[in-house]
């Protein structure tokens, strides 16, 4: 990774000079800026103070110039209720044109839901449809031909706090964001660095293995699916087409690939809240066919999962999987963060829809799965064994109780 700031971290410091250093952070090591660049930030208005923190240390790093966007969930949920319905799928030029501005560009984007449900009393089926989908595809491209050094970081608030905790506690949130970035370390880069080696050290691991498929067995979960030749398992480190690493999610746990789509069976149940859209999905199951999801049900929120993956050809397939065992920082905090970014870190997930170009060797992404949907939803908890199945039949265990089971 290279990053070539020196900070020491005090874990008692609270405030402006914290915000500045987990900005430094999310420039320096999560999207690594690099001297002369154009630097994208997509922020929830309610995330102004983190978005003014990360232009600055952004100009600190050298960026040529910082684009600010900011988000506003209200207005969205206006459109989804009020406006017509060409309104939910359509990309305005101006959109477009700023999209394809991203190519050779940083792109930081926060999270940290103030109002996580705040679409919930909506006609699910429009939630789920609601994508500007030209602007996808532009983000899709960018994404398979690794033109972009991007990062997502989370901003702790009240709004995010109160469903988290059940009240407005924001420094409870900021010392638990801390912890899983690694920000409450003497040295957060020397620990990301170690951190990284250690993930990229069972990434590894998997590929000399070369398993043929997965196999997933627990509570309401029996679930197989295939894997792709081509395609490696690798920690989040990942690298531009011209060699700039960078860490797209920060925090991070998991080893990952991008599956074979078309080889998937069984049933595979969620043992996490997902939440999606201004929604928070409860209880989701999944029934996979010959590859596809063939029936969704869930205790809330199915209709907005079903009206995703029917929004395209390949959105009801699958695009990832990932492992994570139980010395997560993110799962060591036994909170349900109620975001993807951290809840996805927290224990396996799985993901239907777009894969991830990064895995595939040599830029071969013969069999990649290619959907302008990609959704994270977890599977993990110490009932769940994971299996490698080799292509002659045997089995090796991967994870037990949430511990893992190979050598590293």
């Amino acid at each position: 990774m290279a990053v070539d700031v020196d900070t020491t971290v005090d874990s008692t410091e609270r405030g402006k000079d914290r915000l500045e250093r987990y900005a430094e952070l999310a420039v320096r090591v999560g999207a690594n800026v690099e001297e002369g660049q154009t630097v994208f930030i997509n922020a929830q208005i309610e995330h102004a103070p983190l978005a003014r923190a990360l232009a600055r240390a952004a100009y600190v790093a050298g960026a040529k110039y910082v684009d600010v966007t900011y988000r506003d969930q209200h207005i969205r949920k206006a459109m989804i209720e009020l406006g017509p319905d060409e309104a939910l799928t359509y990309t305005p030029p101006w959109q477009k044109e700023r999209g394809e501005a991203h190519e050779g560009a940083a792109s930081i984007w926060t999270t940290g839901d103030p109002e996580p449900e705040l679409l919930s009393d909506l006609d699910g089926e429009r939630v789920g449809r609601a994508q500007m989908k030209e602007l996808a595809e532009i983000g899709r491209r960018q994404m398979v031909d690794r033109v972009v050094n991007w990062s997502g970081v989370a901003f702790p608030n009240e709004g995010w706090a109160s469903e988290v905790f059940g009240e407005p506690d924001v420094e409870r949130l900021w010392e638990a964001v801390a912890f899983c970035t690694r920000l409450d370390e003497p040295d957060p880069v020397g620990a990301w660095r170690e951190h990284m080696a250690r993930l990229e050290s069972r990434a590894a691991k998997l590929n000399e293995l070369q398993f043929d498929a997965i196999h997933y067995r627990g509570p309401d979960t029996n679930f197989t699916i295939g894997l792709l030749p081509n395609a490696r398992w690798m920690s989040a480190l990942f690298h531009t087409a011209s060699g700039r690493p960078y860490v797209p999610n920060m925090p991070t746990e998991e080893i990952f690939t991008t599956p074979d789509p078309t080889r998937a069976e069984g049933t595979i149940t969620s043992s996490m809240p997902l939440a999606l859209l201004g929604e928070i999905i409860k209880g989701l199951k999944l029934t996979v066919r010959d590859g596809r999801i063939v029936d969704v049900d869930a205790e809330q929120g199915a209709e907005v999962v079903r009206s995703q993956i029917a929004s395209d050809e390949n959105a009801a397939r699958f695009g990832e999987i990932a492992l994570v065992d139980g010395s997560s920082r993110v799962g060591k905090t036994g909170i349900t963060f109620f975001d993807t970014l951290y809840d996805e870190n927290a224990t396996c997930h799985i993901a239907y829809g777009f894969g991830i170009p990064e895995v595939f060797v040599d830029g071969m992404y013969d069999g990649m799965n290619i959907s302008t949907v990609h959704t994270d939803f977890m599977v993990g908890r110490a009932e769940l064994e994971v299996d490698g199945l080799t292509k002659d039949g045997s089995s090796v265990p991967i994870l037990r109780d949430e511990t893992w089971q190979l050598p590293e």
